[in-house]
Formats: structure tokens, C-alpha cells, sequence
């Protein structure tokens, strides 16, 4: 009995562990969204629709991530597309002058 109470602790402890990325991640998307709200308000940056659509018209697949970072001194929108042909691009557009600073459609 003993050692199926220590093997029911141990999964329990190892389950939390396994668990804890899940949680610090949906707080990590928490903060991303509440930074690029601030942005948007404060006019630093363009509405995440308005560079969607500039993705979009640029770069045809399915949109399957994006990011807010920090970069050369911009706030960067990175796009993880996803290509009919199954490949994947990635696209950086500047977040405050909606201008596409890399991937037109190349490869990454």
C-alpha cells in the first residue's frame, strides 16, 4: 500500500511539473495581449486586423501564430504562416508603419 501511495505522489508531483509550461504560457499570452493593447491605445502601434490583412495579401496560407517583440528598436508583428504546399514562412512586419520588414513569401 505504501508503495502505491509513494508511486500515486510521485505522478502527482511530475504531473504538476509537466503542467506548469501550460500556465506560464497562457500568462505569457496574457501579458503579449495586454502589452499590444497599450501599444494600440498609446498609437505606437497599428491594429493587429489592419497588418493581418497586409500579411494576407502578401503572403497566401493560413496565419498560425503571431507575435509582439522587441526588435532593432521596433515593435515587431512575427507571423507564422502556413503555405498550401505545407511549408512554413515566417513574416515580420514593423507593428508602428506597417511595413513588411521580411519574409514576402520566402522561405524561412
Amino acid at each position: 500500500m505504501k508503495i502505491a501511495l509513494t508511486r500515486l505522489a510521485a505522478l502527482s508531483v511530475a504531473g504538476l511539473v509537466l503542467a506548469m509550461p501550460l500556465v506560464v504560457r497562457a500568462q505569457d499570452d496574457d501579458d503579449d495581449h495586454d502589452r499590444a493593447r497599450d501599444l494600440y491605445e498609446r498609437g505606437e502601434i497599428e491594429g493587429l486586423a489592419d497588418i493581418m490583412a497586409i500579411v494576407r495579401a502578401r503572403t497566401p496560407g493560413e496565419i498560425v501564430a503571431v507575435d509582439l517583440i522587441r526588435a532593432g528598436g521596433k515593435w515587431v508583428y512575427r507571423f507564422q504562416v502556413v503555405a498550401a504546399d505545407g511549408r512554413r514562412r515566417i513574416v515580420d512586419i514593423d507593428a508602428g508603419a506597417s511595413r513588411v520588414l521580411r519574409g514576402e513569401g520566402g522561405d524561412r
